[in-house]
């Protein structure tokens, strides 16, 4: 079964409306350790052949390890249990093997060499060569009706830097196509996408089924896996809790809640009696350019204000500037030209610099965490404190005891899932690592905190937990403004939501009379009106 552009299932693929497919694949009593972690456990997994099959649990469950072991990235005698493919048991030493029995791993940090073409990402490791010498007219060709297989309308010369993540996710995609795949595994495929990649890849998955290609989709977009899968399989704690049938009508939100955090979510967002004070900060005009492109304005004459215990929203289309504000509100970390007016408590403030905006109580949590939030070789201590380094110092001397005390405080008061603070960073689940990029950010205890897409490739359990620590900061008085895709994810915590496109505000909606699709219709609009 497939789904269209409008969300409903359709019949399609090999062997519809006929007897059930076999299995193409099975994992059988995965274990899988790691010094001091036992990352699998007795995992099984049979997905059959011409499905989509979903792989859903929350961050640290097992997911992406268990397809490490599936890819041969852990190859065979690094774990126990068997993989069979079409009935045999096979043994995968490395990624080559894998790949030769039609099995492709598409990882979530993509794995492009930007400096190359199109042509030559899709068949790097796999020329199109004669007698030892590349033909290019055969790579060029052939990269042309991968590209086309795929949907993406590009010259197969030009360099992959050029193109957006959505694109370059096709490119992926045309590279494990070059290779006769069988199974292609997607791992959180549209975490950095927006909703009309989103929806093109999602729609190319389906159109891949019917050519006979199975799939396996890791996401936690519960709206995603609903729409396109067939199966979903649910680990929780490095074990297998259940398969569940889509098609016969076994699946439904609340129940892979609950089968991924071992509970039930009575309510998806935290309940809240917002406690709203006086305005806490304030810009006005505020105008950024392109830090490399003269003349093009990305945000322009932006206004906007925040009160003390208000949770506000900003919402917009990629590229309608969100990002862009909030950088150059911390500090005038993004762009040139940077004008306006910016008021803390009613008094103009300077932010020339990041540690202007710290002094003047203003954090902000990046979107993209493992590049500009945190330093994932160093340990939580360290990058919990890294902001804040004073408050944790003997003149220029670092107290190791009491930065050792403060992080503590914070890891146990966020429940950072790690027996300490000298865990490395980059060891940590997705949640854990975003947790700990808010903690460095609360240690420094501003007025204003700015969040940017704060739940953005993390599990619905993790959310719940991300939105206490915001709904806590509010509590506490702080002014909160946060940038997010996931209307839904709006609506559920803010007072109050603006919305941007092409650099400027386009609108304000009160919670009271917010819905998707008003805040939708002011996302989409290209002219502001005089």
């Amino acid at each position: 079964m497939t789904t269209g552009a409008s969300g409903q299932r359709a019949e399609a693929g090999p062997g519809a409306g006929a007897e059930a497919p076999g299995a193409l694949l099975e994992m059988r009593g995965i274990t899988k350790e790691f010094p001091g972690v036992v990352a699998l456990e007795g995992v099984d997994l049979k997905v059959r052949d011409g499905e989509i099959h979903a792989l859903m649990g929350e961050n640290g469950a097992g997911k992406s390890t268990l397809m490490k072991v599936l890819s041969g990235v852990h190859p065979h005698g690094s774990y126990s249990g068997d993989i069979l493919v079409d009935g045999a048991v096979r043994a995968f030493k490395g990624t080559r093997d894998s790949e030769a029995a039609g099995i492709v791993i598409i990882h979530q940090e993509l794995a492009l060499v930007p400096q190359l073409s199109i042509a030559e990402n899709i068949f790097l490791g796999n020329e199109q060569a004669r007698s030892g010498v590349i033909d290019w007219n055969l790579t060029l060709g052939t990269a042309r009706r991968l590209l086309e297989r795929v949907g993406l309308d590009e010259d197969p010369g030009l360099p992959v830097t050029g193109l957006g993540v959505g694109k370059q996710q096709l490119v992926e995609i045309a590279k494990a196509l070059s290779k006769d795949v069988r199974l292609l595994i997607l791992d959180e495929p549209t975490s950095a996408l927006n909703e009309t990649d989103s929806a093109n890849l999602l729609r190319l998955l389906g159109e891949l089924k019917q050519q006979g290609i199975t799939s396996i989709l890791i996401s936690h977009k519960l709206n995603e896996i609903t729409q396109v899968s067939d199966s979903v399989t649910i680990l929780r704690d490095g074990r297998t809790i259940e398969t569940l049938d889509v098609v016969a009508g076994e699946v439904t939100e609340d129940r892979i809640i609950r089968g991924m955090v071992g509970r039930d979510l009575d309510h998806r967002y935290p309940e809240r009696e917002p406690r709203i004070g006086a305005t806490l900060f304030e810009v006005r005009d505020w105008s950024v350019d392109h830090p490399t492109q003269p003349g093009r304005r990305v945000v322009d004459q932006v206004g906007l204000h925040v009160r003390r215990g208000e949770i506000v929203g900003m919402a917009g289309l990629m590229g309608a500037g969100r990002t862009e504000f909030a950088m150059s509100v911390f500090g005038r970390s993004y762009g040139r030209k940077v004008s306006g007016t910016a008021l803390m408590e009613g008094r103009e403030v300077r932010l020339d610099s990041v540690g202007d905006a710290i002094g003047n109580g203003i954090a902000y949590v990046p979107e993209d965490r493992k590049e500009l939030g945190l330093i994932l070789g160093d340990d939580i201590r360290r990058n919990i404190t890294l902001a804040g380094l004073d408050r944790v110092s003997r003149g220029r001397v670092i107290d190791d005891g009491r930065e050792a005390v403060r992080a503590e405080g914070l890891r146990t008061a966020l429940k950072v899932k790690a027996p300490d603070v000298f865990q490395a960073t980059g060891n940590l689940s997705g949640g854990n690592q975003q947790k700990v990029a808010l903690a460095k950010w609360l240690f420094t205890e501003p007025d204003l905190l700015i969040l940017d897409e704060p739940t953005r490739g993390i599990d619905v359990g993790a959310k719940y937990e991300i939105y206490l620590i915001v709904q806590q900061a509010a509590a506490e008085g702080k002014a909160v403004l946060l940038i997010s895709s996931e209307l839904p994810e709006l609506l559920g915590l803010c007072d109050r939501v603006y919305a941007m496109s092409e650099g400027r505000i386009t609108g304000e909606v009160p919670r009271d009379g917010a819905t998707q699709e008003s805040i939708m219709k002011l996302m989409t609009k290209t002219k502001v009106s005089p």
